[in-house]
């Protein structure tokens, strides 16, 4: 495994805005769309809220695309991640700079990664596999210049 920078302390790393750059691949690889966007991390009351919005390119398909999450605190460097509706989707603990989790959506299983490559970047990556999905999404995150 690549180094990876330890986060101690998500909301000094992650808070503010980066930009995203998110590829969507079949099962065997071959490009299937893309987003390009921006995110945001803001603290309120304590929790760590990711913001995103931006276009997605899919098939024949053109147009815009948010996502909210909360990232509620549970000890330094570690999180419970719950999407806007309150539901629970994982645990994230990223003081050595990398963490891999499930998450279970019905019938399919979203397998994830993150890794923190410096303060300036990291990736996600999600392989989604079952009846209704099959499917990698890699989205790289960068701060902006400036």
């Amino acid at each position: 495994m690549d180094e990876c920078f330890p986060v101690p302390d998500l909301a000094a790393h992650f808070g503010g805005e980066w930009r995203l750059d998110r590829e969507i691949l079949t099962a065997g690889g071959d490009p299937a769309g893309e987003v390009t966007g921006m995110a945001t991390f803001t603290e309120e009351d304590g929790v760590l809220v990711y913001r995103e919005a931006g276009e997605m390119r899919l098939g024949t398909y053109t147009g815009p695309v948010t996502r909210t999450l909360h990232y509620r605190p549970t000890a330094p460097g570690r999180a419970d991640v719950h999407f806007d509706h309150g539901g629970f989707f994982h645990a994230l603990d990223l003081r050595a700079g990398h963490w891999e989790t499930d998450h279970p959506c019905r019938a399919d299983l979203y397998r994830g990664s993150y890794r923190v490559l410096d303060a300036r970047r990291w990736r996600q990556e999600w392989a989604v596999r079952g009846p209704a999905k099959d499917h990698v999404i890699v989205t790289r995150f960068s701060r902006p210049p400036g």
